[in-house]
Formats: structure tokens, sequence, C-alpha cells
């Protein structure tokens, strides 16, 4: 059985794919367009719940084809190894989307706590007012890179983190494993290594500043 989910983390998700429907940086959302951006993002969750099923379905539906073209159709025992490997592929992958669709509607049914809403809201708001301290300290600690050249979702994922350790009293040590995590969701496995570096080098900054 799946661990729960922790509504914190099920806010940072929404948050997440509420600032993603952002457009430019404004400082007067008022309660009801914050409302909106969550309500988007529950929807768009929802469309990933059918979507997860429906890409499962198709590779367990071309898995099945591979299966039987190397009993039928296979000129070689190398051919039909083949295909019986793609095969396994297609099946690993489509078990690996149902075990994330499994988590998808718990989040969902989270989603709708007033907790979860009232943090999701509290997180979009804040890196929304507190962008450009937010940016200050994300820009201070990338090496070789520029703020504006990353990949949306890399920068959203920094910017959440970095306003639960500024101004939300996330221990740091929670904010960067909670980025790592999203990033490993919605980002790529060079995307959440990334994110990693730069938060602990935020972190490292501010531990110096705090003791200087």
């Amino acid at each position: 059985m799946p661990p729960r989910l922790q509504p914190r983390r099920v806010a940072r998700e929404i948050a997440l794919l509420s600032l993603s429907q952002l457009k430019g940086t404004s400082d007067k959302l008022d309660r009801q367009e914050l409302n909106d951006l969550v309500l988007i993002a529950i929807r768009t969750l929802i469309g990933e719940i059918h979507e997860t099923l429906e890409t499962s379905a198709t590779e367990v539906t071309r898995a099945n084809e591979q299966l039987l073209k190397s009993e039928t159709r296979a000129t070689s025992v190398e051919s039909a190894k083949a295909m019986v490997k793609e095969a396994i592929a297609l099946t690993q992958s489509a078990i690996n989307r149902l075990a994330i669709a499994v988590e998808l509607p718990e989040l969902v049914q989270l989603s709708s706590q007033y907790e979860v809403r009232e943090y999701a809201i509290e997180l979009i708001g804040t890196v929304n007012r507190r962008s450009r301290e937010i940016d200050r300290q994300i820009e201070a600690s990338l090496l070789d890179w520029q703020l504006n050249r990353l990949p949306r979702i890399d920068r959203d994922i920094l910017r959440i983190a970095v306003a639960e350790i500024l101004f939300l009293d996330i221990p740091q040590k929670v904010a960067i494993n909670e980025a790592v995590e999203l990033a490993k969701r919605y980002s790529d496995e060079d995307g959440y290594r990334f994110i990693n570096g730069v938060l602990r080098r935020v972190s490292d900054r501010l531990k110096a500043e705090a003791k200087s």
C-alpha cells in the first residue's frame, strides 16, 4: 500500500501548477484570482489522471502486440528477443505510470481540503509578492546560468523552495527535499540534480550570512 500523501506536499504541487498559469509578475493578485489559479491547477491534475491511464493502456496494448509478433513474425531468435525486450520495456513503463496514477486520486481529494488550499494560496501569493527578493537569492547561487534561461518549471520549483525558506519558516532541509521531489515528477534527472545543487548553495549562503 503506498504511503499517504502529506497535505503540504500536495499544496506545493498545486502551487507549482498554478504558477505556470501566471502571465508576467503582478503583486496585485486578489483572493479570487488566487482561488481561480488553484482551481485551474486541480483541473490540470484531473486531466493528468486521464492522460496517464490512457497512455498506460496504450503501452500495454503495444506490449501485447510485440509479444504476439515475437511468436508469429520473428524471422530469427535475435529478432524475437528484440521484440520481447521491447514488450517488457513497454510493460515496465506502463507499470511505472500506473504507480504514479495510483496517487493522483488521493492528491485531487486532498486538494479540496481547506489546509491544502490555504497553503497553496500562501505559496503562490508569497512567490508573487516577493519575487524580486526570491529571484535575487536564486541568481546569487547560480553558476554560469541565468535565471531567465532556465525552463519555467525549474524556475518555479526553485522559487517555491526559496519562498518557503525565506518567508514561510520551513526548515531548509525540508524545503530542499520537497523541491527535489517536485523536480523528479515534473522535470528530468538533470533538472532535479541542478535544482538540488542550486538550493544547497542558497542554504550555504544563508547560513554564512547568519554567522557573519
